[in-house]
């Protein structure tokens, strides 16, 4: 068995897509009209198909369950926080979090209340460490990677 890819119910499929495609500069490679799916890796299905699939009534789909996220990584995430300001009706969970082994996030919703998270990608966190003068093994230990993967990011 081989998993495919997560799907997100939404209310209007052609302004997710508009949404995605702008503000993450994602492409469609499938398109079937009320379910498409982004190079990205995941799918957007219209709700009110994806209510017949599971016989239910729209109704019954409920957004904003804040148990599940999709995660995306940005090596220049102050060019990517810059880029959210041109979309002034995005609603954060928060702004940016440094977490303990040094990743910069910030979480917010997209359209139709799915949480979405753009994390500096751990790259980019040891370039930033060492270009602050941390060696190598401080950046070990403050970033819980191995050895060998910190070596490789120089």
């Amino acid at each position: 068995m081989k998993f495919e890819a997560p799907l997100l119910v939404v209310d209007d499929i052609n302004r997710s897509r508009a949404f995605y495609c702008d503000v993450f500069d994602l492409e469609v490679v499938m398109d079937f009209g009320e379910n498409i799916t982004f190079n990205a890796g995941f799918s957007l299905q219209d709700k009110a198909l994806w209510a017949k699939f599971i016989d239910a009534k729209e109704k019954e789909i409920v957004y904003r369950g804040n148990d599940m996220e999709l995660y995306f990584e940005e090596d220049n995430l102050d060019d990517f926080l810059e880029h959210l300001k041109k979309f002034e009706h995005i609603e954060y969970l928060h702004g940016v979090k440094e977490y303990a082994w040094g990743q910069r996030v910030i979480r917010f919703y997209d359209l139709d209340y799915h949480i979405i998270e753009v994390g500096e990608s751990l790259t980019m966190v040891c370039r930033r460490f060492n270009a602050q003068g941390m060696t190598v093994a401080e950046i070990v230990a403050r970033t819980m990677l191995p050895v060998e993967v910190v070596k490789s990011y120089f």
